[in-house]
């Protein structure tokens, strides 16, 4: 992980401009960093290493003194102007607590823990679980055969208790366990209905539309996981091309953006900037 003021390389191993840390509105605990440590049922985890922080989350792994390890992913409580962001912050906590909680049975998705304190205040923002040994899944990397097996049956499970996980497109959502097992993280954003909202129809459409979405990313990550590395015999579904055709401009536009400011440089991609996920980065090396 690169520290301020060092320089990046790009895949072809030639040095990137030096870039500086995001100001503080590009951050999801603004102007703060995760704390040095946190208390969880009475004991105490030390910060061992901060794996990412952008403007949804600051994401950090910690260990207790008996070596358990645990992530623990402050959700945004920065403000944008005068405008709180605090809700948004503990909506997503509570949003990803309730969706890991609904698929604890599964042997696929991170073991929760309990309410996290900062020097004795609990942090609603944020949600703490164990750390799962393992790699975010590589570019054309081999997995086990059961391994795409097992996480589309995550997904059917997912799906027939009415829920989407949203996030699929991205690689390093999926851990390839050290027991060669697939684990999905990151679920803030996944789309969990209430009872009352399922009694709209357009709730269903856009839930039907939602797991669509999740198998079809997933058949994108199974097939260019494959020797071939290819996704080329898939077609987008009319709703991604849209949303491609919608979201690609105002993703050029923030990548030119950020760079404008010196955050990113190059084209603006997410691994240029000095503090990044590690899955992205060696995502973006290998794949580009």
């Amino acid at each position: 992980m690169s520290q301020p003021g060092s320089e990046l390389k790009n895949h072809q191993g030639h040095n990137l401009p030096i870039v500086r840390p995001r100001p503080a509105i590009f951050r999801a605990l603004g102007k703060s960093d995760p704390a040095s440590n946190i208390t969880i049922d009475g004991t105490i985890y030390h910060l061992l290493r901060v794996f990412k922080h952008d403007s949804w989350a600051a994401t950090a792994l910690y260990e207790a003194p008996n070596g358990t390890k645990a992530i623990c992913k402050f959700n945004r409580n920065q403000s944008i102007g005068p405008i709180s962001m605090r809700w948004l912050g503990r909506f997503l906590a509570r949003n990803e607590k309730t969706a890991i909680a609904r698929l604890n049975d599964t042997g696929h998705v991170p073991i929760l823990l309990n309410e996290v304190r900062i020097d004795g205040d609990p942090q609603p923002n944020a949600i703490a679980r164990i750390y799962i040994e393992g790699h975010p899944l590589g570019h054309r990397e081999s997995v086990p055969d059961s391994f795409f097996p097992a996480l589309k049956q995550l997904l059917a499970t997912m799906h027939a208790r009415k829920m989407a996980y949203v996030d699929l497109h991205k690689r390093e959502n999926v851990l390839v366990g050290d027991d060669g097992k697939p684990y999905l993280i990151d679920f803030q954003i996944s789309f969990l209905p209430s009872r009352l909202l399922m009694l709209l129809p357009t709730t269903w459409v856009l839930l039907s539309i939602l797991q669509k979405s999740d198998d079809y990313h997933l058949e994108k990550l199974r097939l260019k996981s494959s020797p071939a590395g290819t996704d080329a015999g898939i077609r987008r579904p009319w709703w991604i091309r849209v949303h491609r055709a919608v979201a690609m401009p105002f993703r050029q536009v923030r990548r030119k953006m950020l760079v404008k400011i010196k955050v990113r440089s190059g084209q603006g991609r997410v691994h240029t900037e000095h503090f990044t996920e590690e899955g992205l980065r060696e995502t973006a090396q290998t794949s580009e």
